[in-house]
């Protein structure tokens, strides 16, 4: 019988949870998980614990969630034990040298795009920008540089072209699953000392960029009962469906002598022409965009 890696989890958002599910579907469970602290969440702003912190006590695995991990105590809770390995998941902090050096196989981040491509924040936004449907997920060494570790596993994921270009919150979900499916498949190995990482080709590296709320709108002038929009119909179908979350694609209207915001939520292209289907106007529901464009000329 295999003896089952003894590692600790750092990660924050619901993404990391698949990750977490796909090692919990092939038998490995953290003996710590490391998440953000509580805060104020939803629209009553209650202190709500991380879905990963929820995730983990579901499990009564033991949490810590360190404001900084440079902290004397964290140092001391990581420190005393004699860690295979630590895995990262969208962690969203620094981990200093210090928490990286300790474990016996160093720390596995598992990062949404074929690297040295995409690396940064939003590799998989960034994916459906570039229209880029042939991507992929990497589990790598976490060093103190920016998703430039040597490379321990990939594999490459390409949609099928009329699922392409996806909405990015269930591009990341999908992304999520297939590397966590793909950190399961190497995990005991890596740790065993039965795979040697590849070093990236940091002369092939491109960037991603934390997106604002300004790189989701998109230009557009109110013509009568239409809105027609500037740039090619691809890049504005690309954008719609890659900011379906926060922030989320938009454009701006007059109204009463004033802006007013309108979020797109579902488009498709015909012919040349890209075609809205639902909005949500400011203060309003979704409606279907015909229901909407009945109402500009009143």
């Amino acid at each position: 019988m295999k003896t089952k890696p003894l590692f600790a989890f750092f990660g924050t958002p619901d993404i990391s949870v698949y990750v977490l599910d796909a090692l919990e579907r092939a038998g490995y469970l953290p003996a710590l998980v490391v998440t953000a602290p509580d805060r104020p969440r939803g629209r009553g702003m209650e202190t709500t614990p991380t879905p990963v912190k929820q995730w983990a006590q579901a499990r009564d695995i033991d949490v810590i969630t360190p404001a900084k991990l440079s902290d004397p105590d964290v140092l001391e809770i990581l420190g005393n034990t004699d860690w295979d390995v630590f895995i990262v998941a969208m962690y969203a902090k620094l981990i200093p040298k210090t928490i990286l050096d300790m474990p016996r196989r160093g720390v596995l981040n598992v990062h949404p795009s074929l690297l040295p491509k995409f690396r940064g924040p939003s590799p998989v936004l960034s994916a459906i920008l570039a229209d880029e449907r042939a991507t992929g997920v990497c589990v790598m060494q976490l060093v103190e540089a920016m998703d430039a570790g040597s490379v321990v596993a990939q594999a490459r994921i390409e949609l099928e072209e009329d699922m392409w270009p996806p909405k990015g919150s269930e591009f990341e979900t999908l992304l999520a699953t297939e590397g966590g499916n793909l950190l399961a498949e190497v995990l005991p190995d890596w740790v065993a000392g039965k795979i040697d990482a590849v070093p990236q080709d940091d002369t092939l590296a491109t960037y991603t960029k934390k997106f604002t709320d300004e790189d989701a709108l998109l230009d557009a002038q109110q013509v009568g009962q239409s809105i027609q929009f500037d740039g090619d119909a691809r890049t504005n179908l690309c954008k719609i469906r890659a900011f379906d979350k926060s922030p989320r694609a938009h454009f701006y209207i007059t109204k009463n002598g004033k802006p007013s915001r309108v979020t797109i939520t579902e488009a498709h292209i015909e012919g040349d022409a890209l075609v809205l289907d639902r909005v949500i106007p400011e203060g309003k529901k979704e409606m279907a965009y015909a229901d909407f464009a009945r109402g500009l000329s009143k």
